[in-house]
């Protein structure tokens, strides 16, 4: 066990770890807690009763947060022709083709945070699987970053488009905001990421869906909140 500076355990002292806190009280412990010398990113992390390993009880997809992520998103798109004059239009950081693949080949470049690429792009990009995927770049259909509507998914990624998707344990974590959102606006991008989770809920899930589902601030300890008061 890592051991934790007194900041930390000032801090974890604000926080009852045996208590399931409402959400609201949640949010505000999390706003709390963030005392950083930066704007802390408060995170989400879900437990969800399936098991990933199943192709029919995977989880993944994307939604635009009400109140975006705070964070400034670098946008590399992979296409040619109209559809790159589109995306350079449209604001992209970088766009390319096979020049921008054998830049990352070569030369380890990942200096972006979202990959977005047009169908036809996919075989360019598919070579790149084994750099982009670790990293969770490789676009896919389900997150609305492989399309042939560029502008539409660069105008999504840059109001505040999150991705969300299991984790090999079954956990999704996903961030919300900053911590100078305030609770207000972090409760409404709560609220629609866990609608989004509830509706994406596989046919093949048995169970309790949400099995546990925690908040924190970048350098904050964990708040459990209670699942089952959860409502959007």
């Amino acid at each position: 066990m890592p051991k934790r500076g007194k900041g930390y355990k000032e801090l974890a002292g604000m926080v009852d770890r045996a208590t399931l806190y409402d959400v609201g009280d949640a949010i505000e412990l999390a706003v709390k807690t963030a005392k950083a010398k930066f704007d802390e990113t408060v995170e989400v992390h879900v437990k969800l009763g399936v098991d990933g390993r199943h192709a029919d009880q995977q989880v993944r997809g994307a939604i635009v947060l009400p109140h975006g992520t705070g964070r400034t998103m670098r946008v590399l798109v992979f296409a040619k022709g109209p559809k790159a004059q589109e995306a350079e239009a449209a604001g992209a950081d970088y766009v390319g083709a096979d020049e921008l693949a054998q830049k990352i080949q070569s030369e380890g470049w990942f200096d972006f945070d979202v990959v977005v690429a047009t169908p036809d792009m996919m075989g360019v990009v598919g070579k790149l699987g084994k750099l982009l995927g670790p990293k969770g770049l490789m676009p896919n259909p389900k997150s609305g970053t492989v399309t042939m509507d560029v502008e539409k998914a660069l105008a999504d990624i840059k109001a505040g488009k999150v991705e969300y998707r299991l984790d090999k344990t079954n956990i999704i974590h996903t961030p919300i905001g900053k911590a100078s959102f305030g609770p207000e606006k972090l409760a409404e991008n709560f609220s629609a990421l866990m609608e989004a989770l509830v509706k994406a809920k596989p046919q093949a899930a048995k169970g309790q869906y949400l099995r546990s589902v925690t908040l924190a601030a970048t350098m904050g300890p964990g708040i459990k909140v209670n699942p089952v008061r959860i409502a959007f």
